[in-house]
């Protein structure tokens, strides 16, 4: 079975409202698909319906092959699920966690002790296996929720934002520990409004918006609703005023945009003209401290197809 997941015009009214409008995809056997798009894109009740705890108000989804309707006990034993909201319990020991949610799988004996050790390892909390959770940070108790959402092994594995609110080096050993859940042979859907995240572990990716799936594909098929732009930011000193119009005429430059001291400044990849941009300034009188500069991303893609930021 190469499709883990298939999803065929499905929708969610909530009252006269639309939360998800006739959406149609698959998950594959064994990858990672990062399900990208805003607050209120619809993204967590997609992750509700598939893990069963929505019904949808009509559409089709099989999940092993077997309909959401009618395999629901099928589908709870073969899926993991980690929510975005802390399913854990902060005053007894984070090992002891993990055997709960272990025990709701039905395991036993020795097979228990072997997972929720192999679980705790994975996010890097084995050393702290013993420590209450209230004793945690918040990017610690993430990753024990992930712990205790993939201790039975699970074929697919659902994720809601698990990196909300956490502390850059919590954000990537959960990262780490998804890719390793992947060569593991489990299947990940990513749910995130972090384009970096999906850009970084995604074999797929689907931009939803407003209940609809906007644009999917390959982190460079995405790429293919853009053109190829890079966006410096300029750090200006003893510069009371830039003539944003000015940079507009230079050759190459799609947009200029001044915020305070920081001038953004779009230019075509293909008629980058940077040496003209830091020769307009100068000659404005404008003092350059600092450059920074990125590349199109998928924050880009967004923004491209919908004409609103990812963040908004």
């Amino acid at each position: 079975m190469n499709h883990i997941v298939e999803v065929e015009h499905l929708k969610k009214h909530y009252n006269e409202k639309a939360a998800i409008d006739g959406v149609s995809f698959e998950v594959n056997k064994g990858e990672i698909l990062g399900l990208l798009g805003p607050n209120g894109a619809g993204k967590s009740t997609m992750i509700n319906i598939l893990a069963t705890v929505l019904s949808p108000t009509s559409g089709n989804v099989k999940i092993f092959g077997y309909d959401l309707k009618k395999g629901v006990k099928h589908i709870k034993q073969g899926i993991g699920i980690v929510p975005q909201d802390l399913a854990i319990f902060e005053e007894i020991s984070a090992e002891k966690n993990v055997q709960f949610f272990a025990g709701l799988y039905n395991l036993k004996g020795k097979t228990v002790d072997e997972q929720v050790e192999e679980a705790l390892r994975l996010v890097r909390l084995y050393d702290r296996k013993d420590d209450k959770p209230k004793t945690f940070s918040g990017g610690m108790k993430r990753r024990l929720n992930i712990a205790c959402g993939i201790v039975h092994r699970p074929q697919l594995i659902i994720m809601d934002e698990p990196t909300v609110g956490i502390d850059p080096q919590s954000r990537n050993h959960i990262l780490e520990s998804i890719k390793t859940l992947k060569d593991n042979g489990a299947t990940i859907i990513y749910s995130t409004h972090y384009m970096e995240e999906v850009e970084a572990i995604a074999d797929r990716i689907i931009i939803m918006n407003e209940g609809h799936i906007i644009a999917q594909g390959t982190n460079k098929d995405l790429h293919q609703h853009v053109k190829d732009e890079t966006t410096y930011a300029f750090h200006l000193t003893q510069c009371e005023r830039v003539n944003v119009n000015l940079i507009h005429q230079i050759e190459g430059v799609i947009n200029a945009h001044l915020t305070g001291d920081t001038l953004e400044v779009t230019v075509d990849q293909s008629k980058d003209n940077l040496s003209g941009i830091i020769a307009t300034l100068t000659t404005e009188g404008c003092q350059i401290v600092g450059m920074t500069s990125k590349k199109a991303s998928l924050e880009t893609v967004f923004l491209e197809l919908t004409g609103r930021s990812l963040r908004d």
